[in-house]
């Protein structure tokens, strides 16, 4: 049976009484230890001048060196790969080991499994219009976004939100479960919109959007939104680019109607900040744990009609902070055509490493995280700050 091991302040008593000029008999007596235990703490303090438990190497691993490294780089040059891939390949070279030793391994590099984030397709014409829009509405006036009724379309889910929930229970049971049921339990279509002096109305699409249906919905709430909101009639509204809301028919409605519509990039969610609203909609609603679509459709109504005027002009003050971070987000950084330069700081509150070659030919239209960003359209180039 293996004895306890002592304490640090009896082995530095050992320490001491032996620097006193003890010997190593009378240390044992005073003490009451073994004489050999003596001998092996004086032995340790000689050799590594102190008496605290050093690092032990407990037992070999069983990947070699090469082999960690090769999972390492696997792991990172593909983030896809799962446990058990990674656990073929390591047989395949001789070594077996389980998937949790793989784990620990890319654990201690930094590397934990993660929930994958979805996000838009973009391409790279996408990308240059996002970034064309961004850049040339950065300069608007704060007065020109509370003009814009933004708007937009989606879909709630009956039960969308209740599939995921933690309970505390012991392992092995199967209490506090949560009903499922298939497709989510049904779901519903709204339309809706808001400004920056709160939110507007909505409505329930019935069927299937086609640019007749889309139309009769503009006809019905969209001036009508405006005048409650006090948007006045030069008000610009705001939609997305599907097929039903660019159709020839739907734009010449807008124009006999003598209503601006802005241009909108294709895949640009992050630049709609009714997204930030249907995100806290949903969670709102389905706190009301609806039981049928007849009470998720008047939850939801009320709950859109809740969100704070606060809330909303607060999304649209911040607009430009947004198209900052879009912009930083694509960051076209082009290396070529650039010099080392610093601009006098005596003549100008900013400095620069580099510019380009003609300077005079740029426009400042950014400042983010400590760099600044300027224009030649359609691309922004950053240039970071001494």
């Amino acid at each position: 049976m293996k004895n306890k091991e002592h304490t640090r302040q009896v082995r530095d008593t050992v320490v001491k009484k032996f620097k006193a000029g003890f010997g190593y008999k009378k240390i044992s007596q005073a003490l009451n230890i073994p004489r050999s235990t003596v001998h092996a703490i004086i032995l340790k303090w000689k050799e590594y001048q102190t008496t605290a438990n050093l690092p032990r190497p407990g037992r070999p691993s069983k990947l070699s060196a090469h082999t960690r490294r090769r999972l390492i780089r696997d792991a990172a040059k593909r983030p896809m790969i799962t446990l058990d891939e990674l656990q073929r390949s390591t047989a395949e070279v001789g070594d077996s080991v389980h998937r949790t030793t793989i784990s620990r391994i890319l654990h201690k590099s930094g590397l934990y499994g993660r929930v994958a984030r979805r996000k838009p397709f973009l391409k790279d014409i996408h990308k240059k219009c996002c970034l064309k829009f961004a850049t040339s509405h950065l300069g608007d006036t704060p007065n020109m976004w509370k003009k814009v009724l933004w708007s937009d379309e989606t879909k709630i889910e009956l039960f969308g939100n209740n599939a995921k929930r933690y309970v505390w229970r012991k392992s092995n049971t199967a209490e506090h479960t949560i009903p499922t049921v298939k497709h989510g339990g049904g779901s519903i279509m709204v339309w809706a919109c808001f400004s920056s002096a709160g939110t507007g109305k909505m409505v329930k699409i019935d069927g299937k959007m086609d640019g007749a249906k889309y139309r009769t919905i503009l006809e019905e709430n969209l001036m009508e939104s405006a005048k409650d909101l006090r948007l006045g009639r030069r008000f610009v509204f705001q939609q997305d680019n599907d097929p039903k809301h660019k159709e020839k028919s739907t734009m010449e409605w807008f124009k006999n109607k003598h209503i601006q519509v802005l241009e909108w990039p294709s895949q640009s969610p992050d630049l709609n900040p009714i997204e930030n609203l249907w995100k806290e909609l949903k969670t709102a609603v389905h706190k009301c744990s609806p039981s049928n679509l007849t009470e998720l459709e008047l939850f939801c109504k009320e709950e859109w009609e809740k969100m704070s005027v606060s809330r909303c002009a607060k999304l649209i003050e911040t607009y430009p902070k947004r198209l900052t971070a879009v912009i930083a987000a694509i960051n076209v950084v082009p290396l070529h055509d650039c010099v080392p330069l610093v601009v006098d700081s005596s003549q100008k509150n900013y400095s620069f490493i580099s510019l380009c070659l003609k300077p005079e030919m740029w426009q400042k239209v950014a400042k983010f995280k400590g760099a600044e960003y300027f224009r030649k359209a359609p691309y922004v180039y950053v240039t970071n700050q001494i």
